[in-house]
């Protein structure tokens, strides 16, 4: 399982994360953000090419390897100052209210302790600090919800531990946090895999 974990699953996440289709997303996500910048998951680099002017450096917290070297070759190319830590968002190696902006897309569904990982994003946020994120999760319909809660079990085991029946804006309430924007709906694919949820969120 370890090979399958550190090499077969990282380079599945790669190429499921370059549709076009999620393109607009990260770069509406992704420009929103400010000042310094924690990327909680950032993977293999995909949102560094949206980050604005505004930005003054971005610290990408991952805790595969693997990605993180592919993130690494695409920092070379980043007009952003990138810092790459390998690590895990439930135990974030930075100071208290030190970012301006934390960053989540696709992340939140595969954080084994998501609430302790959003206590951190909460932790980390200077004051007026903002949660961008864009997360696929539970979806509305109780079929679509009986097909999550069953798929998830076997999907976590060979996707890298996503939940695909998340309710992520009630986990982010539920962690402290208000959510200021929050647009949600299916992207195309099948529906149990492709409800989002984009928005902002700030502390309480």
């Amino acid at each position: 399982m370890s090979f399958y974990r550190d090499t077969i699953v990282p380079w599945l996440t790669h190429l499921a994360m370059r549709q076009a289709q999620l393109v607009p997303y990260r770069s509406r996500v992704a420009s929103g953000a400010t000042g310094r910048v924690l990327e909680m998951g950032i993977g293999p680099g995909l949102n560094l090419p949206f980050y604005p002017p505004a930005v003054t450096a971005v610290i990408g917290l991952d805790p595969s390897a693997s990605l993180l070297q592919i993130a690494r070759d695409a920092s070379r190319s980043s007009a952003v100052p990138v810092e790459l830590i390998e690590g895990t968002a439930e135990a974030i190696p930075l100071e208290r209210a030190s970012v301006d902006t934390v960053v989540t897309t696709w992340t939140m569904c595969s954080i084994p302790n998501l609430g302790q990982a959003l206590s951190e994003a909460r932790r980390i946020l200077k004051p007026g600090g903002k949660l961008l994120f864009v997360e696929h999760g539970r979806a509305p319909e109780p079929r679509v919800q009986w097909w999550q809660d069953h798929l998830t079990p076997p999907w976590k085991c060979i996707s890298g531990g996503c939940h695909l029946n998340r309710a992520i804006a009630e986990l982010i309430r539920e962690s402290g946090f208000s959510i200021e924007d929050l647009h949600q709906g299916y992207i195309q694919g099948p529906k149990p895999m492709t409800f989002l949820y984009e928005g902002t969120a700030v502390p309480r």
